[in-house]
């Protein structure tokens, strides 16, 4: 890292243009080359993904384009708007000529007209699911909204195509941005230090964003690969380069010359930056061995704007604290405080948790476990356009359907059955009827036989919504128990449809959660094992993170599951966790965790190789360390709790939790449980048994100083 530092100093002009290039050609060429979003929720060998085989190979459309709706109601019924609704398909079949349009009222779509014939809705096909095309077809069927819409016909855009409308107000990230600029003219009190860690969370958000568009040309991306890659990025590069300005300014302070200030942060700070960006990159990777196809997007896309943003810290901000020199400080927007006060609060806030560290334990902990219980209850599954707010037209369009046929009828299951040698139309007619007569199944509609003959295709309408726990427990019921008892050897029988599917995704990582938690949990103990050499202490900030994870999973799930809150956030109706946040969220908030751990077990560590005192080492190491965690974390806070308010459940989701974790962990966990917890251990904290000791391989995170050395 020394001399990592020094070449940058040295080279500083070519490193910042070397840089402006890599970002300028990034975005270039992710603009020219950039691939192709796709969604695809499909579970390899699951019984949904079968389902759409054995219908593909009876020849039915297995509806791979987008599919979208106009919803009318009427009150009066629709009868009497037979006219404009009529003038609304000739509309939307001018407007987009190669789009399947298909009218409640022509015998094809008489499906599409509700019992009391007071609702129907206009299906809008397109063979395709290009990105730019969908967006054409969503503005062209608001037009149409705007058009037919009256105070005696409602008219509402669902589906695929048309889930939301254009947003309003500037974009989340922007917000987040602002929150951190302010955030840090509070920390450092100077222009020139705050533009620095901005300048790093940009450079890596920017080119985050343009290594996922590229990266969709070789994997399949889901839509909010990018603004998920945006958001770590712009943290993480704000959160690594506030530490290592901090470090370069401490040095100043105490006399260094500029160039030397360099090499101490980076040997200091630095290192912790490398450890811990390193550690959120493996972490995302090991997200690749679900072999998922939308988490393995999303983990590629994270863990290629972390090592960029990483990278940007460890050269880019060198080479510009190298140009700026002492006028890190200038442009001042307070007066300096003395250095002599810094960290006396924390100080002696660590010396009260440290003279009752039984009482701050037991209570920090029971806190964490009382946040973690809604944890019990976690259902994962996928929002659909009945999470959304009600503002929103697809949300409207949602409870039309719902009430005009039934709750079931936005998600309706597809039952593809593949007919045996010596099996007829007879063993279908006996599966469908004892799929009607199922609890939870409010209608089913009549078997349709392919042309050969040999597979047949019937939907099931649920009594429940697609979100509700009731549908995934009849998904189960049907494929556990009525498809075995009722067509035996002589169907081959898959139950699919989008339900469905969800259902197959939400068990699948359900399963595989405890064994990642534990991969990742193994992983993080060895490597704070090898870097503190201690066994105590690490097991110990194992512990503590799994609690902040715990807890900021029970916050989402009683948010976004339970709906506490859901109302005053407008974010919709409360539905199951979305199915791939749990291993998103394990692999992030324990890299970010190890960040805070780091750097403040390295301050400990230094001081306790000094002194050989834990209680003044953990005091000190605390007070060196609070005001940049707090600050770091109250951007990180700021960062991600900005994609509340967007529009996205999925982003809402994920950057609630996120915050939620980092505020947990800067907080309650490094104020309270850490000090009270490492005071109880004393010495203990760092006992390392031998034959461990020569088995581990040695990390040097920052350098230990001091008469004891390196222990």
């Amino acid at each position: 890292m020394e001399s990592l530092a020094r070449v940058c100093q040295r080279a500083r002009w070519f490193v910042v243009a070397g840089w402006i290039l890599v970002v300028v050609a990034l975005s270039a060429l992710s603009g020219t080359f950039g691939g192709e979003t796709s969604d695809d929720y499909e579970l390899p060998g699951s019984q949904s993904a079968r389902a759409v085989q054995i219908l593909e190979d009876g020849g039915f459309s297995s509806d791979a384009g987008t599919q979208a709706q106009l919803v009318v109601h009427s009150d009066d019924g629709l009868d009497d708007e037979r006219a404009q609704v009529a003038s609304m398909v000739a509309e939307i079949e001018d407007r987009v000529p190669d789009a399947n349009v298909v009218n409640p009222f022509d015998p094809e779509g008489a499906h599409q007209l509700s019992p009391d014939r007071t609702t129907g809705y206009v299906t809008v096909g397109l063979p395709t699911q290009d990105a730019e095309a969908t967006a054409e077809l969503a503005d062209d069927l608001f037009d149409v909204r705007a058009s037919f819409a009256s105070d005696d016909l409602t008219v509402e855009v669902g589906g695929l195509g048309a889930e939301q409308e254009g947003e309003s107000g500037p974009p989340s990230e922007l917000i987040g941005v602002l929150a951190a600029i302010v955030i840090l003219l509070f920390a450092f009190g100077s222009v020139f230090a705050m533009v620095l860690p901005i300048l790093v969370g940009v450079v890596g958000a920017a080119s985050g964003v343009a290594l996922v568009a590229l990266g969709a040309r070789a994997v399949d991306m889901p839509s909010f690969a990018a603004p998920v890659a945006a958001m770590i990025a712009i943290g993480v590069g704000i959160d690594y380069a506030l530490l290592v300005v901090t470090r370069y300014r401490e040095a100043l302070a105490g006399g260094a010359h500029p160039a030397r200030a360099v090499v101490v942060a980076q040997t200091t700070a630095g290192r912790s930056v490398l450890f811990a960006g390193v550690t959120v990159v493996i972490a995302s990777l090991g997200l690749v061995l679900m072999d998922l196809k939308v988490i393995t997007g999303v983990a590629l896309g994270i863990a290629g704007a972390v090592l960029v943003t990483m990278l940007a810290a460890v050269t880019l901000l060198p080479a510009m604290l190298a140009i700026t020199g002492r006028r890190i400080d200038r442009l001042s927007v307070h007066r300096r405080r003395t250095t002599s006060d810094d960290g006396q609060l924390a100080r002696r806030w660590s010396r009260v948790v440290q003279r009752r560290p039984w009482p701050a334990a037991i209570a920090a902990t029971a806190v964490l476990v009382l946040l973690t219980l809604p944890v019990l209850d976690l259902r994962l599954g996928f929002s659909d356009a009945g999470t959304r707010p009600t503002s929103d037209t697809g949300r409207r369009a949602y409870d039309l359907v719902a009430e005009g046929f039934g709750p079931g009828a936005n998600g309706p299951l597809v039952v593809a059955a593949a007919l045996e040698e010596g099996a007829g139309p007879e063993d279908v007619d006996a599966l469908a009827d004892a799929l009607a007569a199922t609890p939870g199944v409010a209608a089913t509609t009549p078997p349709v036989l392919s042309q050969s003959g040999d597979v047949a295709l019937l939907q099931v309408i649920p009594t429940t919504g697609p979100q509700d726990e009731a549908t995934a427990d009849l998904v189960h019921r049907i494929r556990d128990d009525v498809v075995p008892a009722s067509s035996g050897d002589a169907l081959e029988v898959a139950v699919g449809g989008a339900t469905a599917a969800a259902v197959d995704f939400a068990d699948y990582t359900a399963d595989r959660l405890p064994l990642f938690l534990a991969v990742v949990l193994g992983a993080a103990l060895v490597l704070l094992v090898a870097v503190f050499r201690g066994l105590a202490v690490a097991v110990k900030a194992v512990l503590v993170n799994l609690l902040s994870l715990g807890a900021a999973f029970g916050a989402v799930v009683a948010v976004f599951q339970w709906g506490w809150g859901v109302e005053l956030l407008d974010l919709g109706a409360s539905a199951p966790i979305e199915a791939w946040v749990p291993m998103m969220m394990i692999a992030i908030v324990f890299g970010l965790s190890m960040d805070y751990e780091v750097f403040l077990l390295s301050r400990v560590r230094e001081e306790y190789d000094r002194t050989g005192d834990n209680a003044t080492a953990v005091a000190e190491g605390l007070a060196r360390t609070a005001r940049v965690i707090s600050a770091a974390a109250a951007i990180m806070v700021c960062v991600f709790g900005s994609f509340v308010l967007g529009s996205s459940r999925e982003l809402q989701l994920f950057g609630f939790g996120l915050a939620f974790a980092v505020f947990i962990d800067a907080t309650l966990v490094r104020l309270v449980l850490v000090p009270a917890v490492m005071e109880l251990l004393g010495d203990r904290n760092w006992w390392l048994p031998r034959w461990l000791d020569r088995a581990l391989p040695r990390l040097t995170i920052e350098a230990s100083r001091g008469p004891r050395g390196d222990r």
